[in-house]
């Protein structure tokens, strides 16, 4: 009863979500509410939710603050020498931006950590993407696939639970799969190039860009402080609107105040442009250094990051006001989906569904398909993202599937090594199951259902490329 009421809430959510007839967040709520009344929790429904929101409350103050973070970054103009760069290395063309953001994301996504690959390649490729009006999902899609063969290394979610559910170690799960992770990498690069040109088709090849003008790439000019004068004269254009020079009856121009200019107001005097994109620069690196290290959880560095951040550069209240005003929508938008689905996992789990669907989903693998139960693992376990937490999967169904492997002579080993092949792996940017995905379509801008249907045949492909490597270099046997 439970495992049919909990598979029923699945694919009513995907059917909702992809086919647009419901938005992700109100499906996300409304639907596991439902069958936990149907299922007879009436009475314990709150506390059900609460334990959702519990677990994922750190990683919704995470991107709450981190995509403060990155805004403010991108509006004080880190990333533009970047965006520079790939936009004269691109030529303008759309080819050579998708296959950078996989390069990108490949090396981002070593850490292991999907949050944080997200945050920081979709903040400084986005005003790439929307300069030469390519579609988001594109971007998208191509860090999921990026992120999802990375996803693999021993450092990661799946591949550690795989070794802790089986007591098995990285050489015996991880070292195996290397070549076939090597066929997942060429994939990813090959599905760019193919998407890349299917976009330069789209659009038609850009001619490349001039000069770059001293403004924000894709926001608005200034930074809300006052220039220096001796900077201000010289370059008018990108002065703020506030403070241009007003002429009235053919009078000397004359700066127009600011809020906070009035009588008694506090001068703070503004730091150089350079020195402030050097602190800039040398803040996020230590930022991202940190967040590799763990040396606070993730939600302390975002908080104190953020906070030394927009003290520097917008040391006034009217400033950082006005800062939390711009990016309100884009913190509420994605915060609201990492609660959301927090209400989905809680009571999936709190009612043990999962549990009893991963129990039905074990009883109906026959007897007779044991000896191939590896390859059956790896081409499912990347649908299966979609319908599974991972723990759920890989402390739930893995065990068993790998006791009965072994009773047909096959070592649990392969199994594992066939799971991370695409279980939460290739899977996991698509899953409506993890707070991460969330993280990456909303900074995106993109909607679940249709991110879903954009790269879900990419992901996949990622999977069974990476299969048939893993056949090939004797990672597991047919």
């Amino acid at each position: 009863m439970l495992a049919a009421l909990g598979f029923a809430t699945i694919a009513v959510l995907l059917l909702v979500t992809m086919s647009k007839r419901a938005s992700v967040l109100v499906a996300l709520i409304l639907l596991p509410v439902l069958a936990a009344l149907i299922g007879g929790f009436a009475s314990d429904l709150g506390e059900l939710t609460l334990g959702g929101l519990s677990k994922v409350a750190p990683t919704g103050i995470m991107i709450a603050f981190a995509v403060l973070y990155f805004s403010l970054m991108v509006d004080a103009g880190l990333f533009d020498p970047l965006i520079r760069a790939l936009l004269r290395a691109a030529r303008g063309d759309p080819l050579r931006i998708t296959v950078a953001t996989a390069v990108l994301t490949l090396c981002v996504a070593l850490d292991g950590d999907g949050a944080s690959t997200f945050l920081i390649t979709v903040s400084a490729l986005l005003p790439v993407y929307k300069r030469l009006g390519m579609n988001p999902l594109v971007l998208s899609g191509v860090v999921c696939l990026g992120a999802g063969v990375m996803n693999m290394v021993p450092w990661g979610g799946p591949t550690v639970r795989a070794m802790a559910a089986l007591k098995l170690d990285s050489s015996e799960v991880f070292n195996p799969v290397l070549p076939a992770m090597g066929f997942g990498v060429a994939w990813v690069l090959v599905a760019s190039y193919l998407l890349g040109r299917r976009e330069r088709n789209r659009l038609g090849a850009l001619t490349p860009p001039g000069p770059a003008p001293d403004v924000r790439i894709g926001e608005d000019k200034g930074d809300g402080r006052e220039p220096l004068a001796s900077t201000a004269a010289a370059t008018p254009a990108t002065a703020e609107p506030s403070l241009q020079a007003t002429t009235v009856d053919g009078q000397e121009p004359r700066a127009t105040r600011s809020p906070g200019d009035g009588p008694g107001a506090v001068r703070v005097p503004p730091l150089p442009r350079t020195w402030l994109n050097i602190f800039n620069l040398v803040l996020t690196v230590t930022l991202v250094v940190c967040l590799i290290q763990e040396v606070l959880p993730l939600p302390v560095l975002f908080v104190l990051g953020f906070a030394i951040a927009v003290l520097v550069n917008h040391p006034t209240w009217e400033q950082q006001q006005a800062l939390l005003d711009k990016h309100a929508k884009s913190v509420v938008l994605v915060t609201t989906m990492i609660f959301a689905a927090g209400v989905l996992t809680g009571i999936l789990s709190g009612t043990k569904m999962i549990d009893e669907m991963a129990e039905a989903f074990v009883s109906v693998v026959p007897d007779s398909f044991g000896s191939h139960l590896p390859v059956a693992v790896a081409v499912t376990g990347m649908p299966l993202s979609l319908v599974f937490t991972p723990d759920a999967y890989y402390f739930g169904v893995l065990p068993v599937l790998a006791e009965t492997a072994n009773g047909f002579g096959t070592d649990p080993a392969e199994v594992a090594r066939a799971a991370i092949l695409g279980q939460m792996t290739t899977g996991f940017p698509l899953s409506p199951l993890t707070a991460s995905t969330f993280i990456l379509v909303g900074m995106s801008g993109v909607p679940l259902g249709e991110h879903q249907r954009f790269i879900f045949r990419w992901a996949f492909a990622t999977t069974l490329v990476m299969t048939a490597g893993a056949l090939l270099t004797g990672a597991f046997s047919l």
